[in-house]
């Protein structure tokens, strides 16, 4: 076997590998670089209508990434719905993502019949791609006690939308929200949050009093 056919393998089993990702961004990415090798191997030994083959799907690739990207911070794309914490959808997703939620959210415990709880739910149309739950502490603070995305959308930070929207919290009281302690892979470094001990904190702006009638 030569080089050139190690080339060829290679870019197969990356696109092999492509289809096998549950995350669609990863997916879309892996599968263009599969395409791109074997766009190059291809053409070196002359079997073109391959070659046109992985154009096609290289440029289909380029497009969906373009898109996702393009939309990953897009509020008209992500949609942040507030439920009731005994909410039976809401129950349903925690159940159906059980295992995948104590991977990352390690200790996880949800009790909605506890007082101070709040429950969103982060859409992408009619599909759940996160969930934010939350409670309340002493002195207007926020803690998250889950901040989960699923598998699918695990390339994007939907929940960033929770945050964004200040008043969610503010109109609540809350002037700091303050993440899961102990959480895995965390992002918070990349919506404004401070590391403080094992959690991030973000301190909200404060709700404006109204004026004068």
């Amino acid at each position: 076997m030569n080089w050139l056919d190690l080339v060829g393998w290679a870019g197969s089993a990356v696109l092999v590998w492509s289809l096998l990702q549950s995350r669609v961004l990863r997916l879309r990415a892996l599968n263009l670089v599969g395409c791109v090798v074997l766009i190059g191997y291809n053409a070196a030994i002359g079997v073109w209508p391959m070659v046109g083959l992985n154009i096609v799907l290289a440029v289909i690739n380029i497009w969906y990434l373009r898109g996702m990207l393009a939309t990953r911070h897009d509020e008209k794309t992500y949609q942040v719905v507030e439920v009731g914490v005994d909410d039976q959808f809401l129950a349903h997703t925690l159940r159906v993502h059980a295992a995948d939620i104590a991977r990352f959210n390690p200790g996880f415990r949800w009790d909605p019949d506890a007082s101070g709880r709040s429950a969103f739910l982060v859409v992408t149309a009619d599909e759940v791609v996160g969930v934010v739950l939350s409670h309340a502490e002493a002195r207007g603070v926020a803690q998250i006690d889950l901040d989960y995305v699923t598998p699918k959308f695990r390339d994007f930070t939907p929940g960033e939308f929770v945050y964004r929207r200040s008043h969610l919290f503010t109109e609540r009281g809350f002037h700091r929200v303050v993440s899961p302690p102990r959480m895995v892979a965390p992002y918070y470094h990349r919506l404004g949050f401070r590391p403080e001990g094992d959690s991030y904190v973000l301190d909200l702006p404060t709700a404006p009093t109204p004026g004068p009638a």
